[in-house]
């Protein structure tokens, strides 16, 4: 059963998935605050567009690779979808929201990211520039990608003025891959916007 995370804390990867991560899904999602009019009308599962006021948003998920000097060593975002070394694969933008589950997709092979990458950091911003207010239910969670199931998840109260969050962290630890909760709100379109607050995480 996945592990349900609170704000800070940190967890061993290998040791809650009962044996070594290779292959592993970051998946984020987030819902469109619905006010009391949709949720009667049956719109409370629907994603991104048909909230208030019919507005819908696009939030971008990213990965941040950083080294030991926490220094960034290349970025995974809708602009370039796979990491330069080919570790970590986007799986795409997703701009309409439609289905439950995981809104965007961030493929990482453990295995493979380069030997002086020592922490991931990943991020959601509002392109759009709305803020966090409209949005409800964010949360990212670690799917083992070889048999597909829940290693921890980490669920969000992330509504208010901001227009980005950065979600969490997993990192190199003794030999280990480790997450840590983040949960910090910031402000930007994208991650680029972010890196001041994003460095003391890496």
């Amino acid at each position: 059963m996945a592990v349900s995370l609170q704000k800070g804390e940190k967890i061993s990867l290998s040791k809650e998935a009962g044996g070594e991560l290779t292959q592993v899904k970051l998946g984020l999602g987030w819902d469109v605050f619905q006010g009391p009019q949709e949720k009667k009308g049956g719109f409370l599962g629907k994603l991104f567009g048909g909230g208030s006021g019919g507005d819908s948003i696009d939030l971008d998920a990213s990965c941040i690779m950083f080294d030991a000097n926490k220094q960034a060593v290349d970025a995974i975002w809708f602009s370039q979808l796979k990491s330069k070394d080919g570790s970590i694969v986007h799986t795409g933008d997703n701009r309409t929201g439609d289905g439950d589950g995981d809104d965007e997709v961030i493929n990482v092979d453990l295995s493979k990211v380069p030997a002086n990458v020592v922490s991931l950091v990943f991020t959601v911003n509002s392109f759009t520039g709305q803020t966090f207010e409209t949005v409800e239910n964010a949360f990212c969670r670690i799917v083992n990608a070889n048999n597909n199931t829940e290693v921890a998840r980490y669920n969000l109260s992330s509504q208010g003025t901001h227009t980005a969050m950065i979600m969490a962290k997993v990192y190199r630890h003794n030999n280990e891959w480790k997450m840590h909760a983040i949960g910090e709100t910031a402000s930007g379109r994208t991650f680029h916007d972010l890196m001041p607050a994003i460095t003391p995480y890496a």
